[in-house]
């Protein structure tokens, strides 16, 4: 009878127990407002709890892959006994650095199932089932195996359509989602003035209005803010602020811009993208006027919450809050960083070593419990607005659907109006189908090179060399490949064989530049970022971590160019790079130039359709290309007075922000200038094709107020048009500038609109002005 009183007690206990866990509470509730929802869970959550939504951990080894099923392996189970996480990073990374391939990674498929199991686990294996946020990079394309790879975003804004790029955002928020992931990591909005910086390539270039303009439609292609959607990702903008103008190139070193440079210059793209629905933001590793970027309460809460309203939640880059301890040297210990970055206005802990010790902050008195709550809210709203207390899971069925033929269309679009055209000496361009023509360099037949960094692992077929795109235009017997040198190995040269190919050949197409493609010997940092040294001779010369002293070509690769230039044939140079390297020589000797910066999967192809005239390049530079080194930084929108020459060479750029060639030539006519009221201005234009064959024009309107109460640029970009016209015919191009667009930062740092006159300056690029006109303000 004792026996059997106390086996009715033990169930008693388990039948109370699994009830309690079936009850609902309303946070679960679904029809209650999630401010509601949000309150009722805070109020549930321990501190440990709360301070482990904060934290954001790395998620490559969460799995085991077991035949056609996917498991949470042993650390994923562990971290989460022990650390409380409601983040995870790059679960579905493939790389060198994650050492993860397409052999031992996860295919879309099966990355689905790996969310789901890692769901299904928290969901049962914690006390209140709050459901993961999975954070994957995204910055040109899901970084994961199988996804499509997108033109880098250098690339990207050298199309100069942001419709365009919308729609390669919808591509790539679709891929992520259906995998089972929620935050894409991108667009990157860094202005690039230094093209020694390793990352120039993740940029939309130098100009904040070109850069706003494609990180605004980046964002309404990934979602738009609108997170009920299904196919709408939690875009996360990089990295704030002034990353992309550190002291020599250097990636993470300080930067030194004045406030009123960062207010005209480096914030506006932020501010628009944000309006546009980001809903997280970024720290960057660098410092400004000696406070780390990721410890700068007045960006981080002042500029971001009490100026623009922002509701969404801060994310440090990977391991940037142990920085302000570990480099920056601030903070005597990571726990004292963490607190730093929290009272600043970090929510999340990338990485999630710094957010540790939290709690023990908030019991030692070091920091509140309520700010543990609001940044806990931020991410927590989020979740609930996802819809993931309802449904965090997918279906692994559906997320074969990567890579379709409307995807890769929307990379070989991209692609061929990214292609540039520089130079096009006795109209080489388009070369005849009936040529013979050697195909040589180091980017002709490499795929990797042609992608960028933050790129997966990719089959062969997936991606289109150069070599692959001129075997669609020519017969085989017509075509003959040489390497002819490696992009930096001295040894791994036949300039030879690539000259005696050049000699048989009618014209020579010559890939060469850079590269940023990891391999499995490359020597990586905790953060990620690639280790230039002696020991790791890969052919990266760019992506993260390996900033140039030079720009000039590495290894062997002029020798090639000035070898190939001797045979006397026609000489094509394609540049694929990820930055403006000096193209000095390739200026004044190609018979033909051109750079597709890093043109994605689709490039080879896009680059064949382009040399052999099935497409009219249109592409327009995004960045300033320096004729030497010396002459940095070389950035358009300088302010007055204008550069005067040096000694050796001129101050003006080799090529300047804004110009690119075509197959056909415009003529612009008939500006017209019409005042609507105080601040809102109508400008049209005409331009029409005066060549013998259809093309795109990109239209440019540039401003300079002629007398402000600070020192203004010479002209800067204020709004653009790519515009198809056919041969013969006329585009009416038209404009509205606003207050926004004549307004400068004074004095007392304030926006405003000063009366006065200011020119208005339409052209194909900044250095081209084919019509000027005059507009007043009046006081």
């Amino acid at each position: 009878m004792k026996k059997f009183t106390c086996f009715l007690a033990v169930l008693c206990l388990t039948l109370s127990a699994d009830a309690a866990k079936k009850k609902t509470f309303p946070y679960q509730d679904k029809s209650l407002p999630v401010e509601q929802r949000v309150g009722d869970l805070l109020a549930r959550m321990t501190l440990e709890e709360k301070v482990g939504q904060l934290r954001c951990t790395l998620a490559w080894n969460y799995y085991d892959i077991q035949g056609r099923n996917v498991v949470p392996s042993d650390q994923f189970k562990q971290d989460i006994k022990q650390g409380n996480i409601g983040m995870l990073w790059a679960t579905y990374r493939a790389d060198p650095w994650t050492r993860k391939s397409l052999t031992n990674g996860l295919n879309p498929e099966l990355a689905a199932k790996c969310g789901n199991a890692l769901q299904k686990y928290v969901k049962e294996n914690t006390r209140l089932g709050i459901p993961l946020f999975l954070a994957e990079e995204a910055p040109h394309g899901h970084m994961a195996i199988g996804t499509t790879v997108f033109p880098t975003g250098l690339g990207m804004a050298a199309t100069w359509n942001p419709t365009l790029i919308e729609q390669a955002g919808r591509v790539i928020a679709k891929e992520i989602r259906l995998q089972g992931a929620h935050i894409s990591y991108g667009p990157v909005l860094d202005i690039s003035r230094d093209p020694r910086w390793s990352r120039v390539e993740e940029s939309f270039g130098e100009d904040p209005t070109l850069t706003g303009c494609m990180g605004e439609a980046m964002v309404r292609g990934l979602g738009g803010g609108r997170l009920s959607h299904p196919h709408a990702t939690l875009a996360t903008l990089k990295h704030f602020i002034g990353y992309g103008t550190t002291e020599g190139g250097q990636n993470g070193n300080p930067t030194f811009l004045g406030m009123r440079e960062i207010d005209e210059n480096f914030l506006p793209p932020f501010k628009r993208a944000i309006d546009a629905g980001a809903l997280s933001v970024m720290t960057s590793y660098n410092s400004l006027d000696g406070i780390p970027s990721t410890a700068n309460g007045y960006f981080l809460t002042d500029v971001l919450r009490k100026d623009w309203n922002f509701g969404g939640f801060v994310v440090s880059d990977l391991y940037s809050i142990d920085g302000i301890w570990q480099t920056h040297h601030v903070a005597a210990t990571r726990p004292q960083a963490g607190v730093m970055a929290l009272h600043a206005g970090v929510d999340a802990d990338l990485g999630a070593l710094a957010y540790e010790g939290l709690a023990d902050a908030v019991r030692k008195g070091e920091v509140s419990e309520a700010k543990i709550d609001t940044a806990c809210a931020r991410i927590l709203r989020m979740k609930f607005e996802m819809g993931l207390f309802e449904n965090p899971y997918v279906d692994p069925k559906a997320a074969r659907d990567m890579r379709n033929g409307d995807d890769i269309m929307v990379a070989r679009r991209a692609a061929q109006e990214l292609v540039t055209l520089l130079e096009n000496r006795n109209h080489t361009l388009p070369l005849r189908k009936d040529m013979r023509v050697a195909v040589v360099g180091p980017n002709a037949d490499n795929v990797y090179n042609l992608l960028g960094d933050y790129t997966a692992p990719q089959p062969r077929g997936n991606v289109k060399t150069i070599l692959d795109g001129v075997k669609t235009k020519l017969p085989a017997a017509n075509i003959e490949y040489v390497k002819g040198c490696a992009v930096r190995d001295t040894n791994d040269c036949n300039i030879g064989e690539a000259v005696a190919a050049a000699r048989r050949a009618d014209a020579v197409i010559v890939a060469v530049g850079g590269s940023s493609a990891r391999d499995f010997k490359t020597s990586y940092k905790e953060t990620g970022a690639a280790v230039s040294d002696s020991k790791s001779l890969a052919d990266m010369d760019c992506g993260e971590g390996f900033d140039r002293a030079t720009l000039t070509l590495l290894g062997r690769q002029q020798e090639l160019l000035e070898a190939l230039k001797r045979t006397g044939k026609p000489l094509v140079v394609v540049y694929i790079e990820g930055r403006p390297l000096e193209k000095t020589w390739a200026a004044e000797h190609a018979d033909a130039l051109l750079t597709a910066y890093y043109p994605g999967e689709q490039g080879g192809q896009a680059i064949a359709d382009v040399v052999f005239g099935d497409y009219n390049p249109a592409g327009r530079l995004p960045v300033s290309v320096a004729r030497h080194i010396g002459q940095l930084p070389v950035y358009y929108n300088k302010k007055a007075p204008a550069a005067h020459n040096y000694v050796e060479m001129s101050a003006k750029p080799l090529y300047s922000f804004g110009y690119g060639l075509s197959y056909t030539t415009f003529a612009y006519t008939n500006l017209q200038i019409t005042k609507k009221d105080k601040y809102t201005f109508d400008v049209s234009f005409d331009v029409t094709n005066t060549g013998n064959c259809d093309g795109d024009e990109v239209a440019q309107l540039y401003l300079h107020d002629e007398l402000a109460s600070t020192v203004q640029p010479l002209l800067q970009l204020k709004h653009f048009e790519r515009a198809p016209i056919k041969r013969g015919e006329t585009h009416r191009f038209s404009f509205t500038l606003t207050a926004d667009d004549l307004s400068i930062v004074n004095a007392e740092l304030k926006r405003v609109v000063e009366p006065g006159d200011f020119t208005v300056m339409v052209g194909p690029s900044s250095d081209n002005i084919k019509l000027n006109g005059k507009l007043t303000v009046g006081e």
